[in-house]
């Protein structure tokens, strides 16, 4: 029965974009959340869906902490906070922010296929699915439960440590026959708040870099914008408020890409 349900919902979806990262710092939250305002903003119905069990930060992103979901028997209801965005956390199920959740893989491979399964999101265009960082249970759980079609953006930072983590993250997609849309490099430089320049704070490049290494697309740079840190804080989306700044640019640049890679099954990376 469940199998039947979790198949019907993912037809009712157009694509499924897993957000990935090698580890975690990275900003693949904060990546995840602005790709789903960004897709919306365009007038896309869009699904915005949390699965990081230790360390669900879609709702404090989104300005949700403290929010309850309603259930329908087995359905249970995404919060709508836009015409076109629903968001579903498994933040929204525990009984504070502080709460510790010690699951098994067993039990993070259940709790993720009733998300999958039972969460009525109707029809999205777009359902874009934040993932904890690494290959573990839960990227794994959802790469084989969403179906096709589905693809990866893998988030990294331009230093070594995350590029030789990010560089798993290919193989991980690879190896399970996920199409990878494209690297996004986060925090590639510090966009001045004053005059809108970007700064090189460490090398960049890294990401490019990779992309080229391991055969995909490389989607674009994210400088570090202090208005960013202060919008993920306040629970305000920052290609919301800020369009105008060099980051939101960008992203806006980066979306496009996923926007046509996606619709015209441009990814690579397939096993």
């Amino acid at each position: 029965m469940e199998q039947i349900m979790l198949e019907g919902r993912m037809r009712d979806i157009g694509m499924k974009l897993l957000v990935l990262s090698g580890k975690g710092g990275v900003g693949k939250s904060t990546v995840a959340a602005n790709l789903a305002v960004a897709l919306a903003m365009e007038g896309r119905k869009v699904g915005l869906l949390d699965v990081d069990v230790h360390g669900p930060s879609i709702p404090r992103l989104m300005g949700l902490e403290g929010q309850r979901i309603e259930a329908d028997g087995l359905e249970l209801r995404p919060l709508e906070v836009a015409e076109n965005l629903k968001v579903m956390s498994i933040g929204f199920l525990l009984e504070s922010a502080e709460a510790p959740v010690i699951w098994r893989g067993p039990m993070k491979y259940s709790v993720i296929k009733q998300f999958l399964a039972n969460v009525d999101w109707g029809r999205l265009d777009y359902l874009v699915i934040d993932s904890p960082p690494g290959t573990g249970d839960e990227p794994l759980a959802v790469a084989q439960l969403v179906g096709q079609p589905a693809a990866a953006v893998i988030v990294t930072t331009p230093q070594d440590l995350a590029i030789a983590d990010v560089r798993r993250s290919v193989s991980f997609c690879k190896a399970i026959g996920l199409p990878v849309l494209g690297i996004i490099e986060n925090m590639s430089g510090l966009a001045c708040p004053h005059c809108g320049q970007v700064v090189d704070l460490f090398k960049g490049g890294g990401g490019e870099k990779l992309a080229s290494e391991m055969h995909v697309p490389f989607l674009g740079r994210l400088p570090i914008d202090p208005a960013m840190v202060t919008a993920g804080d306040s629970g305000q989306p920052f290609i919301h408020r800020h369009s105008e700044t060099p980051a939101a640019k960008a992203f806006s640049t980066i979306v496009a890409h996923i926007v046509e890679a996606s619709s015209s099954g441009g990814a690579t990376g397939e096993s």
